[in-house]
């Protein structure tokens, strides 16, 4: 697996189902490592074919694969060892690895919602709070930026922010923001 050979699988993905899918809408929903594919693929669909999707979500974002190999809890003892940047964080680089979502937001146009849940630890809820700072900053229709944290006493954690019951409501309610 490879950051371009996602992304490649993404947009094949894309191809298929938009032509399949008459004017329906399509949009990109990426959880965890898959925001930073998610969103690789929406900049190379607008950048290489001038085609915008029609909204992207991320759910348990970072900002970087750099940041988030930095920040996850796992890595926390790591991080005291002399070689933890070099053998952990610069490996990723060297096989290709960046998924740069805090660079890509600042190209997009597309509707952005980013999930993060308060207690998710895996993914540190600042990453996803960092990343929407930026889009924000970058956007030009600020409206079409859009960050919901999920309370703590929700649960929710890194992987059932998709089981909260009021989840599809608050995306419909968000793509007829648009």
């Amino acid at each position: 697996p490879s950051e371009s050979g996602f992304t490649t699988d993404v947009l094949a993905l894309y191809d298929w189902a938009k032509a399949r899918s008459g004017n329906s809408s399509i949009l990109f929903w990426g959880h965890s490592l898959g925001t930073g594919i998610a969103i690789n693929a929406a900049r190379k669909l607008q950048e290489e074919r001038g085609v915008q999707v029609d909204a992207v979500v991320l759910e348990s974002p970072y900002t970087n694969i750099r940041d988030a190999a930095a920040n996850i809890p796992i890595t926390k003892v790591y991080r005291q060892f002399p070689g933890f940047e070099y053998l952990i964080l610069d490996s990723m680089a060297r096989a290709g690895m960046f998924f740069r979502s805090d660079e890509n937001v600042k190209v997009l146009g597309c509707p952005l919602l980013i999930l993060h849940a308060e207690d998710d630890g895996v993914v540190p809820p600042k990453l996803g709070h960092k990343l929407y700072e930026t889009a924000l900053k970058a956007y030009k229709d600020k409206s079409k930026v859009k960050f919901i944290t999920f309370p703590q006493k929700l649960g929710l954690g890194h992987d059932y922010i998709s089981f909260n019951p009021e989840l599809p409501a608050l995306v419909k309610d968000f793509l007829n923001m648009k």
